[in-house]
């Protein structure tokens, strides 16, 4: 009996322990359930796959703090948010700075858009800096109340936080919005089946 027991918490530890570390992998790219951005713990809301015509261009997760099934409910929802996306094609990072431009403004009315115009050339002069993004790099988009967007390139030290407070929900746009980049990756995000 006493060996029956202790075989039955092993177990129950082992079910414990694994799912403490439960992941999500698309395209061979590995989104932890959780993330910890500034102390704040983060919960993988989704991840999926940005293709352009037949070709997979990046992995994309999308950490909350809390889930959330809609555009609305993630722009209006307070505190820290993570984009952590990863290459899977080696693409000039320039041209990948301009079409986050070109997301930016397909998913806001002019107005909105033109008062984030220097962001908008700030973050175009970022990822120009690194010339190339290779298959495997990674690179994060993070919301920091309090501190404002930070985006991390490994090629940049260019660290300086975007401080509009629209600027992130304007990031998201590009893949919740009405035009997003790719409609199944916004799917994918909003934690929706495929």
């Amino acid at each position: 009996m006493n060996s029956i027991k202790r075989w039955l918490l092993a177990a129950a530890a082992l079910l414990l322990a694994s799912g403490a570390f439960a992941q999500v992998t698309v395209s061979g790219v590995k989104y932890d359930d959780t993330t910890e951005l500034r102390g704040n713990k983060l919960q993988l809301n989704g991840a999926g796959v940005r293709y352009k015509a037949i070709f997979k261009v990046y992995a994309a997760g999308l950490y909350l703090p809390r889930k959330a099934q809609t555009t609305e409910e993630i722009l209006a929802m307070p505190g820290a948010k993570r984009m952590s996306i990863t290459m899977l094609r080696d693409i000039d990072s320039a041209e990948l700075g301009k079409l986050f431009s070109r997301g930016m403004e397909d998913n806001m009315d002019k107005q909105s858009f033109s008062k984030l115009i220097p962001g908008v050339m700030r973050m175009s002069q970022l990822f120009s800096d690194c010339k190339k993004l290779n298959a495997g790099d990674s690179f994060l988009i993070d919301w920091v109340p309090g501190t404002g967007t930070v985006i991390s390139v490994k090629c940049s030290n260019n660290t300086e936080p975007f401080k509009e407070p629209e600027f992130f929900n304007a990031l998201l746009r590009i893949w919740l919005g009405p035009n997003p980049a790719d409609w199944k990756l916004k799917e994918a995000l909003l934690g929706k089946p495929a």
